[in-house]
C-alpha cells in the first residue's frame, strides 16, 4: 500500500505540486483577509471610543471657522459698498 502511494506521488507529482500551491495561496489569501478586518476592527474600535464627543468637538470647530468666515464676507460686502458709494459720488453717477 505504501509503495502504490510513494509511486503514485512520483508518477502524479506535478499535480502534487499544484495542489500544494493552491493551498499556500489560499492561506496567504485566509491571512491577508485576517489581517484586513483585524485593522478594520481596530479602525472601529477607535471611532467608538473618541465617540460622538469626538465628532461633536470637530463639527463645532468647523461651525466657528464658518461663521468667522461669514463675518469676514460680511465685513467684505460693507466695504465694498462703501467704496462703491464714494466712487460713484465722485463721479456724479446716480445708479
Amino acid at each position: 500500500m505504501v509503495e502504490q502511494a510513494k509511486s503514485w506521488v512520483r508518477e502524479n507529482s506535478t499535480l502534487v505540486y499544484f495542489l500544494i500551491a493552491q493551498f499556500i495561496a489560499i492561506g496567504a489569501g485566509a491571512a491577508s483577509v485576517l489581517a484586513y478586518a483585524v485593522k478594520l476592527e481596530t479602525r472601529v474600535n477607535t471611532m467608538e471610543t473618541r465617540g460622538a464627543s469626538y465628532t461633536v468637538a470637530r463639527m463645532d470647530e468647523m461651525k466657528l471657522a464658518i461663521a468667522k468666515l461669514q463675518q469676514d464676507i460680511q465685513k467684505n460686502e460693507e466695504s465694498i459698498k462703501l467704496i462703491r458709494e464714494v466712487m460713484t459720488r465722485r463721479l456724479n453717477i446716480n445708479p
